[in-house]
């Protein structure tokens, strides 16, 4: 609509496989801005525009949801695997306490695998909770900005068909 075409003109041009979820915004609000003019209460104004709000919010919720799938597995992934990683540590550690207290002579080549077992799994629970807190962060950044758009588009989309339910179609 920023195009200067008309709303019904845009209309038929996204008839057909919208994939675009702005246009499956518009595509929902002119369908429930077409179903309301056939409505024999056509004068029911505020009514009109309260379903076409409530079909453009039900849209854009389930775009959001598609967008984020996958955001709680990187989140348990950045949370889980410090805490699996803290937990080798600890098992490292006490495998060396372990194999001190059996021996009779205490060197550092009887140490050396327990501690090297501990830094071993510190450092996996690192490599795994490093990239997915920071992808997290940056798709959840990402997805906040979108549905800021999508959001925006919804109340300029909104306004728009106000005015042309306001004047009557």
């Amino acid at each position: 609509f920023w195009s200067g075409r008309t709303l019904d003109e845009l209309a038929k041009g996204l008839a057909g496989d919208v994939r675009d979820p702005m246009g499956r915004v518009f595509t929902a609000a002119m369908r429930e801005f077409r179903e309301s003019e056939g409505n024999p209460r056509k004068n029911d104004i505020e009514g009109t525009r309260q379903r076409i709000d409530r079909v453009m919010g039900l849209v854009v919720n389930r775009e959001l949801a598609k967008a984020e799938r996958g955001m709680t597995v990187l989140a348990t992934v950045g949370s889980a695997s410090v805490f699996i990683g803290l937990l080798g540590t600890v098992w490292g550690i006490i495998n060396t306490f372990r194999a001190i207290d059996q021996a009779k002579d205490v060197n550092i080549v009887l140490v050396i695998p327990g501690i090297t077992e501990a830094l071993f799994a510190t450092a996996l629970g690192l490599v795994a909770a490093i990239p997915a807190v920071i992808f997290y962060n940056k798709f959840s950044t990402d997805l906040d900005r979108y549905a800021g758009r999508l959001y925006g588009y919804v109340d300029e989309l909104s306004a728009i068909l106000s005015r042309k339910i306001g004047k009557g179609g």
